[in-house]
């Protein structure tokens, strides 16, 4: 997909309790806003994304404290204290309409934004192969930190020409992805929360699964079950993508998203 990107700002919040969120804005300023958080492959697996969608739409893109060198003060050290934060960024940055979307265990941060949003600003959730509930045996969400940068690369992309090549790295891009890998250990642990379908069915806001076919990250039927656990789900299945459908096939992930958003979103007004 070729677009014309718009131009990107970015620009560092102070929050509260020493905590500071770096975040990148793209396209023109709206108190209607998507809100895209990234998983633990940081914030560059989201940027193309951002950029294309920010054609359509005023779109903040955080960088989670802790990826790529930012601070992350001890306390910070759940998906629910994301979650907090976020829920903090929305209001300071005076938004009132926001299309969560999450991928992999931003997903998990944007349901728990959406169960603790009491001024209802969340107005749905867009989940990319989303991670947070726990996975009924014998299914099993891979863990990347056991698997190694290879395996996880074989597994997490459908085409072998868009896996990273860590052969290829520079001790800093290693440096910084292992500080990574890391940091999302501590917010997430297992991957998943086992009390958190449990309360999913207080989310009354639309949702969107999308999930890829040949995620090996994630399994398909992990994916079914996540849908499952909403009141108001929709889920899509993307051919020819693994765990970052947005990235394999984003054509197929905005059709998905166009009509989500026409059928789902729009007719609660906004």
């Amino acid at each position: 997909m070729t677009v014309s990107t718009p131009t990107s700002k970015t620009r560092t919040f102070e929050l509260y309790d020493g905590l500071s969120v770096t975040v990148e804005k793209r396209g023109a300023r709206s108190a209607s806003a998507v809100l895209m958080l990234h998983g633990g492959a940081g914030p560059r697996s989201m940027a193309g994304f951002a950029a294309a969608m920010s054609e359509h739409a005023y779109v903040i893109t955080p960088t989670h404290p802790g990826f790529d060198g930012t601070p992350r003060p001890d306390w910070a050290d759940s998906i629910a204290d994301l979650a907090e934060v976020y829920l903090g960024l929305v209001e300071k940055l005076g938004l009132r309409h926001v299309l969560v979307v999450g991928s992999s265990f931003g997903g998990w941060i944007a349901a728990e934004m959406a169960l603790r949003d009491t001024r209802g600003r969340v107005s749905g959730l867009i989940m990319l192969a989303g991670v947070g509930i726990a996975p009924e045996p014998p299914l099993e969400i891979a863990d990347p930190a056991k698997l190694g940068p290879v395996r996880t690369g074989e597994l997490a992309f459908h085409n072998p020409a868009l896996r990273p090549n860590p052969a290829a790295f520079t001790e800093e891009q290693r440096a910084v992805g292992a500080a990574n890998l890391r940091t999302a250990g501590v917010y997430t642990g297992v991957m998943y929360d086992p009390k958190l379908r449990g309360r999913l069915h207080r989310i009354t806001v639309p949702v969107l699964v999308l999930a890829g076919e040949q995620d090996g990250i994630v399994p398909l039927q992990y994916q079914h079950a996540l849908a499952g656990s909403f009141p108001r789900a929709t889920f899509r299945s993307i051919p020819q993508a693994g765990h970052f459908p947005h990235v394999e096939q984003p054509a197929s992930v905005f059709a998905a998203i166009g009509e989500f958003v026409s059928t789902e979103i729009k007719p609660d007004g906004e």
